[in-house]
């Protein structure tokens, strides 16, 4: 059993590594960054890092959790949570938020999307990817739910296709696209809202 101080540093040289692969991965794609390169830049030593991560599918896999914790629909949640109010408004504003994102100079795109084209969807790493971007869908069709739309099962993919084809857009150079998403957006949402039946006339 490690001690305190052992596993303190055991932990410590795993955040090193994961740290440092971060931006990496994030702007780089996982396939062009190689262990050597991961481990020059931890500062750590190669025993060291087998010692945490047993391959780079594993490190892979870390660096998606951690895009998840960091940067995933919890984080965007509380994002649009700070700007709207009705379940509407939330969804629109998260177009808002990828304005934001995609304004930034080292705005990196999608990393669970780079990935699973990267990887391919049945590779473990795919597999995580799509897992995480199954659970934005599920969260989206909980915001369609409590705004009442119909078939909110169908208006959450074709939401997602929004919000992927905005963030495709602007990693080609339309820093514009979320504002037109978001136009979009407001048709979907008028597209999805139950039918009034007129009042009858008395």
């Amino acid at each position: 059993m490690l001690s305190g101080t052992d596993a303190t540093a055991a932990a410590d040289a795993r955040e090193r590594v994961l740290s440092a692969v971060y931006p990496l991965f994030a702007q780089r794609g996982v396939r062009d960054v190689g262990i050597e390169e991961i481990i020059r830049t931890a500062g750590v030593a190669k025993a060291t890092f087998y010692r945490h991560f047993a391959s780079k599918e594993a490190l892979v896999l870390a660096f998606l959790q951690r895009r998840h914790e960091v940067f995933g629909i919890s984080w965007l949640l509380d994002e649009v949570g700070r700007r709207a109010d009705s379940p509407e408004e939330r969804l629109l504003a998260i177009f808002d938020v990828f304005g934001e994102w995609f304004a930034q100079e080292d705005y990196e795109a999608c990393s669970f999307i780079r990935v699973m084209f990267e990887m391919g969807a049945t590779d473990p790493a795919g597999q995580a990817s799509i897992g995480y971007l199954a659970e934005i869908t599920k969260q989206l069709a909980g915001l369609a739910e409590e705004a009442g739309l119909e078939d909110v099962g169908g208006f959450a993919r074709s939401w997602r296709i929004l919000m992927a084809g905005s963030i495709v857009c602007a990693a080609e150079g339309d820093r514009g696209a979320a504002a037109r998403a978001k136009t979009l957006g407001g048709l979907l949402i008028a597209e999805h809202r139950p039918e009034r039946l007129p009042e009858q006339v008395s």
